[in-house]
């Protein structure tokens, strides 16, 4: 945990799986942040496809934690950003969750049960598509199409918490 006046430590957890078309989009947008940003050096960013209690340990390791993921089942049209608390993303998985899926709130509950506490923020994507019937790799083209509109999401976000990243050069 940072101490008072240094920077807070920030990971962003991008998660998903890039075989399950937009249910990639937080890897996906791991590698557009990676391609259009450099990040400053309390910022790292991890491209966790699914989501496990092994990242219980970098809870403790960081101030506040942004999760990138896919979310169902908002009513919001593919492509729409939205921001939500861990608690409210969890209401957001649709479907697509399994017995085997840890959503970040259960990560959170996990790891304040052990005493470690970050802040958490999530931003995800409503998908189009996030169950295709054969393993598909790329993303809808709604969703493809606004991905650079969740990555700068990101990036604002980043700046919102005191930490901007700096843009590469094109």
């Amino acid at each position: 945990m940072a101490a008072e006046g240094a920077a807070r430590s920030i990971a962003v957890f991008c998660v998903g799986n890039k075989l399950m078309l937009d249910d990639g989009v937080g890897p996906a947008a791991y590698e557009e942040l990676c391609a259009r940003y450099e990040m400053p050096e309390n910022v790292q960013l991890f491209d966790l496809g699914c989501l496990s209690l092994d990242m219980i340990e970098r809870v403790r390791e960081f101030d506040v934690i942004v999760t990138v993921d896919a979310v169902d089942g908002t009513g919001e049209e593919p492509g729409t950003v939205l921001r939500f608390a861990p608690d409210a993303m969890a209401r957001h998985s649709g479907a697509t969750a399994s017995l085997h899926d840890l959503k970040l709130v259960d990560l959170f509950d996990a790891a304040t049960l052990l005493g470690y506490e970050a802040e958490g923020l999530c931003l995800g994507m409503q998908v189009e598509n996030a169950s295709p019937a054969v393993a598909t790799i790329g993303l809808t083209p709604k969703v493809h199409d606004a991905l650079p509109l969740l990555v700068d999401t990101v990036a604002g976000e980043l700046a919102r918490l005191g930490c901007p990243p700096k843009r590469r050069d094109a």
